[in-house]
């Protein structure tokens, strides 16, 4: 069964530290994504000093890609945690999904797009009500991605209804650390550094000062953890990567 949006409701949610109405977020955080495009992926190296793409290969050392596998990547935008898993497993194919076209676009124009353009199609859509018959895959990841998402257990329900019986949940996503002398270190450097190299390399200051303050209205990780099992997950554990600036969590529809 394919699900589609529910009707708007006069609830709020945080938009970084701001509180806005449920309905205006997507449409914000597509602005935000919108905007970046261009310049995400030399934002991410240069945010992370590289290091998200270490983080990306130990996810596909957790997942272990296998042979023929279908994988469904939300939030997928460029596509690289797509043209990892399909590295990794010979005849798998994969769906990006990703609710901003413009980010889709950036993917498709990358050469990886293209020497596996057979095993790959994207497809503009929503986390919250995926445009997929239940069932479906046997691999779901989204990286970076679910703390933008307006309701994550949304997001989890829709994930744990789409993959196949046995399939696997894979997020990756910043997380908290566990010092506080050391997460507020993190956090001054975040603040202060971060929008002002989006300025600089992205002209646009703004839309990261909203990715930083995301990054902080995200669950930690054990309560991130227990949305996961409260989805349908079996198995659900996490592993923090660099002292748990960011986190990998996974679960087993069983």
């Amino acid at each position: 069964m394919t699900r589609t949006s529910g009707p708007t409701s006069d609830k709020t949610t945080h938009f970084g530290f701001k509180d806005v109405a449920e309905d205006q977020k997507a449409g914000m955080v597509h602005e935000v994504f919108t905007n970046v495009a261009s310049k995400y992926d030399v934002m991410n190296d240069v945010m992370s000093m590289g290091i998200h793409r270490i983080w990306k290969d130990a996810m596909m050392d957790w997942l272990a890609p296998r042979p023929y596998q279908h994988l469904l990547d939300v939030a997928g935008g460029t596509g690289d945690v797509s043209f990892r898993f399909l590295k990794r497993a010979p005849g798998a194919t994969s769906v990006v999904l990703d609710m901003t076209e413009s980010m889709l676009i950036e993917g498709r124009k990358r050469a990886e797009a293209e020497q596996m353009a057979e095993n790959l199609s994207w497809v503009t859509g929503d986390a919250m009500a995926l445009p997929f018959e239940d069932n479906q895959f046997d691999v779901y990841t989204i990286s970076f991605g679910i703390r933008n998402v307006t309701r994550v257990n949304e997001a989890l329900s829709e994930a744990y209804r789409v993959l196949k019986p046995g399939g696997r949940l894979m997020v990756l996503e910043f997380s908290q650390l566990p010092n506080p002398a050391m997460q507020k270190a993190y956090d001054l450097y975040s603040f202060n550094v971060i929008p002002k190299m989006g300025k600089l390399i992205a002209n646009d200051a703004d839309s990261y000062q909203y990715l930083v303050e995301s990054i902080r209205q995200f669950p930690d990780q054990e309560t991130f953890l227990q949305m996961i099992r409260d989805a349908g997950f079996a198995n659900a554990s996490y592993r923090n990567l660099s002292l748990g600036i960011a986190a990998l969590h996974t679960g087993w529809k069983i």
